[in-house]
Order: C-alpha cells, then structure tokens, then sequence
C-alpha cells in the first residue's frame, strides 16, 4: 500500500488541486467584485448593495468549498470513489473550528486528513470479506468507517495539540509587542503566508483585532499589507516567469491578483498544494519583508481587512501601497531563482526516471 508513496501523494496533491480550482476561481472572483463596491468600516469591508451582497454569498460559498474539496480529491485520487465524500467531510471539519479550543488547521489540516483518509480507505478495501459485504464496501462500509476514524482521530488526537500551538504562538506575539517593531512585523508577516488562511495566519489575525481592541493598530496594518503579498507576488511570477508556469497556472494566476487585491491570502494556496517547497519560502519572505517594512513605516489600519480596497482606511496610503508592492517584488523575484523552469522539472523526472529503471 506504501509501495510508491512519493509518487501517489504528488499525483493525489495534483489531483486536489486540479479538481478544487474552479472553487478558487468562482470564489475569488464574486469576491472581489463584491467587496470592491464595499465600505470600510470597523467589522472589514461591509457590502451594502444588494445585488452585489448576493454575488459576495455566491463567491463566500465558494471559499467554503475550497478546502473540502481539496480534501475530498487528494482522498480521491488515492482510494478512489469511496475516498471522496469521507476527505471532503474530513477537510470541512479541519477547515472549521472543532474541540475545546474551537481550533481550526485550514489547509495544511485538510491535506493531511486528505492524505489519511485515502490510506485509510485503501487499508478497509484490502480487507478480505466475502461477496455479500464486497458488493457494499463502497458505498456504505469504506465511506462510514473511513469517516469515522480519521474524523474521531482528528478531532481527539490532533487538535489538542494544535490548540495548544495556537495558544504559545499568541502568547509570544504578545510578548514580542513591547520589543523590535520590525521583528514583530516579520514575525507576523511570517504567520501570515506561513499556512495562507489557516490556523496560523488567524493566529495573527486573532492577536491584530485584539490589539486594535486597545487602540493599537500597527500590527493590524502590518498584518493587512502581509495577507495581500502571496497570491500578488505569484501573480506577479507567473507574468515575469512564463517558464516556471503550465496554461492553467497562468490562468489561475489571474484569479490570485484579484484576490490578493482584496486581501484573501488563500489565492496563493493552489500554487503552494502544487509546489510547496518552492512557494513557501518564496510568499515567506515577501510577506516577512513587506510587515516588516509596514512596522517601521508605523502604518495603522483602522479596519479588519487587507489588500488595496482598504487602503484610505490606513494611516499612510502610499506607504502602505509601497510596503505591499515591495514584498510583492520580493517573493516574484525569490521565485525567479529558486523555482525551476518546466522543462528543467521535465527533464530532471525523466533522468531519475532512467536512474529507477
């Protein structure tokens, strides 16, 4: 069952990420064109047409899909049909707050229990059973038990833990404040592009609002100039870097602008399913450079909200566009040298290919 891990994982973290785009796309689009015609006000950008108020619920449900889906397909391409409703009900609950700390692991925590799902389903359909209970396995015995161990290890083995994360990283941050303005940006800027949306990234968002709550916004605005820098940059790289990326990226990177423009960091998260090892450090490091800069700039933001469509609710208008703009530079120009062309990846599989054989 563990024969080719290495390979079905990259096929299954392709598969997910081929089959929840769509979601990305239609959520981020209705999105940005909602909360462009939106208010800033102290709850973020409040919508108040309401044609435009139901385009913001068609592109929110969107979002909400994303992660399930991502889930349910990394399950899929690794178990099959049985492995798909149990992930994309795994990933709903990884994407939701669940125990006694209401913790939420976003995507990180769906392509994990994307990835435990799917074995655990191949696990029960190697099981021996005679004709009577096989013709059922796939519809009624793999999808409930799958689903009810790997949600029930979820939720009483896994989110203990991560609670307890959550809480020492709020903890430092909170210590860190009285210390270097810029640290204290870099390490937000760190959290934010860390996990793009997840439970980290709410992290700071969490300990930003309740500063804002004492009247402190700086972080806040470090924070809503770091969340717009991943999918900006990447979209950024995919214009300046046209090797790097297939059609579809290309595409998709389109999508992560309008996103990043209106501050939902998750436009960057399809990039990163596909190319963690390369994206990462890459958003890392804008979004670290970009907080940073905003702590020394002394940048407030007065609203819970990131990106563009929020930038006459800060401080200094134009040193917040410059701050985002140099981080977004940053991660497109870190992408540049350290991921590699296509046909660089192409030729490199086929040589290990050869090597195997």
């Amino acid at each position: 069952m563990f024969k080719n891990i290495g390979k079905d994982l990259v096929k299954a973290f392709n598969t997910g990420v081929s089959y929840f785009l769509p979601a990305v796309v239609i959520g981020g689009v209705f999105l940005a064109i909602a909360l462009a015609t939106g208010d800033a006000g102290a709850e973020g950008m409040k919508v108040t047409n309401p044609f435009m108020q139901n385009l913001n619920t068609i592109g929110s449900a969107g979002m909400a899909m994303m992660i399930p889906m991502l889930a349910g397909y990394i399950a899929y391409s690794l178990a099959g049909k049985p492995g798909l409703a149990p992930g994309m009900i795994a990933g709903y609950i990884a994407n939701n707050p669940v125990g006694e700390n209401s913790v939420s692991t976003g995507f990180l925590g769906a392509m994990i229990m994307g990835i435990f799902v799917g074995y655990v389903c191949k696990w029960i359909k190697s099981w021996k059973v005679n004709t009577t209970i096989k013709s059922i396995m796939p519809v009624l015995i793999i999808p409930i038990l799958s689903t009810l161990i790997c949600c029930l290890a979820y939720m009483y083995i896994l989110v203990g833990p991560l609670g307890a994360l959550m809480k020492a990283l709020t903890t430092m941050l909170s210590n860190m404040q009285g210390g270097s303005a810029i640290l204290l940006g870099i390490v937000i800027g760190l959290m934010t592009a860390f996990d793009m949306g997840g439970p980290i990234n709410k992290t700071a968002s969490a300990f930003t609002m309740a500063l804002m709550a004492e009247g402190i916004y700086g972080p806040n605005g470090a924070f809503r100039v770091a969340v717009a820098i991943p999918p900006l940059g990447l979209a950024l790289s995919t214009f300046i870097s046209r090797k790097k990326y297939d059609d579809a990226e290309k595409q998709l990177g389109i999508t992560a602008a309008f996103m990043g423009l209106i501050g939902i960091t998750e436009g960057a998260i399809p990039f990163a399913v596909k190319d963690i090892k390369h994206v990462l450090p890459a958003i890392s490091l804008g979004s670290a450079v970009g907080a940073g800069l905003a702590m020394m700039h002394a940048i407030d933001c007065y609203v819970p909200h990131g990106g563009m469509i929020v930038v006459a609710a800060t401080s200094k208008p134009l040193l917040y566009t410059l701050d985002m703009a140099i981080g977004v530079v940053v991660t497109a120009i870190a992408l540049m040298f350290i991921k590699p062309n296509l046909e660089d990846k192409k030729k490199k599989a086929e040589a290990k290919a050869v090597e195997t054989k």
